[in-house]
């Protein structure tokens, strides 16, 4: 599975911060910043955490790609 984030439409909430923190960060402007590239898969022990944080995202900027 690959995170896709689209930053314009963060409304810097943190939830995905709080669920996964080692798969995403806020920048200096509270706005998602994936820690892995949008191109490579979630480590396998994230996989559960960051299906949450996609679930858990209030303004849906995180979408999860299926492989």
């Amino acid at each position: 599975m690959r995170i896709v984030a689209e930053r314009d439409r963060c409304i810097g909430a943190g939830n995905c911060v709080m669920t996964a923190p080692e798969v995403f960060d806020q920048d200096d402007d509270g706005l998602v910043a994936p820690l892995v590239d949008e191109a490579d898969p979630v480590d396998p022990a994230s996989l559960a955490a960051a299906r949450r944080a996609v679930e858990r995202c209030p303004a849906t900027a995180l979408r999860a790609v299926e492989d």
